[in-house]
């Protein structure tokens, strides 16, 4: 195979798998990133409305590889819920081609997700004072350690979340089949409690946490687990890690976690640390 052919193949590879199909690979940073120079009332713009669609021609392979990990695309969305850490993007890729191939629109109800199938509609819930918007994901992202998804400018604002930067959410992908576009609820769930700020912002209760804990890893062997402890304490040069038992079904498992913690930054900050250390990268848990 010549030279030329298998530079051109690794071209074409290297453009499909990129998210926001840039020719940089900072794309997937937020430096230089921001909100644009002016905007509107926000609250007012809708909500993204969940239809069926097929699923987007690119952005969507079995797999990809960014920043020397690999990720793999769900099959499918239906049953879809995780709590984490969301962030937003703004200014830096605003007009820009996503994975999915639509341009993407800071203004808009979009946001990018590592795995989940293009398109796909979710429902986000910020954690602290129950702000909820449904959003399009049609965009690859975030890729940070500690994020689960990247929210649009409009939506971190309508969320409540673009100040601090980052929030503690619920993700839920929604199945539009089973979707009451009119009251914006599964047609099985309660209706959400109105905002009086705006009548495209929508508040639920609030649930409870105890917090951002970050988890090293589960065994069925407690001998393994306090190991694992001791490991991080040591590298850490601390007591924070701490191991507690949990049932899955009639399996009682033994986990090792760091938390509760105060904040983000100090969940990205032990994250750091830990990797440095030759750990794998915890994963964040929001009890």
């Amino acid at each position: 195979m010549s030279l030329h052919l298998l530079r051109s193949i690794s071209i074409i590879t290297i453009t499909f798998v990129l998210a926001a199909c840039s020719s940089s690979p900072d794309i997937y940073t937020r430096s230089k990133d921001g909100p644009p120079s002016s905007w509107g009332d926000v609250s007012r713009i809708p909500d993204a409305v969940p239809k069926k669609e097929p699923r987007s021609k690119s952005g969507n392979p079995g797999s990809y590889v960014v920043f020397g990990k690999r990720y793999y695309v769900m099959k499918s969305a239906r049953g879809y819920k995780e709590r984490g850490i969301a962030s937003w993007y703004g200014s830096k890729f605003h007009g820009k081609r996503t994975s999915s191939g639509e341009a993407y629109d800071m203004h808009g109800m979009t946001a990018a997700h590592k795995t989940l199938p293009l398109p796909t509609y979710v429902k986000v819930t910020n954690l602290k004072n129950g702000r909820q918007v449904i959003v399009k994901v049609n965009d690859r992202g975030p890729f940070h350690e500690n994020r689960i998804i990247d929210l649009s400018h409009t939506a971190a604002i309508k969320l409540g979340i673009k100040g601090s930067g980052t929030g503690l959410v619920e993700v839920e992908a929604i199945d539009p089949d089973n979707w009451d576009n009119n009251s914006r609820t599964a047609r099985s769930a309660p209706a959400p409690v109105a905002d009086t700020q705006s009548e495209t912002i929508t508040k639920v209760p609030v649930p409870k946490i105890s917090g951002i804990f970050l988890q090293l890893g589960a065994f069925v062997s407690s001998h393994n687990a306090y190991a694992l402890k001791n490991r991080a304490n040591n590298a850490l040069g601390s007591t924070l890690a701490s191991v507690s038992s949990t049932l899955n079904g009639s399996q009682k498992f033994y986990r090792v976690r760091i938390g509760p913690l105060d904040n983000v930054e100090q969940a990205d900050n032990l994250t750091e640390r830990l990797t440095q250390k030759g750990f794998n990268a915890p994963s964040v848990v929001i009890d």
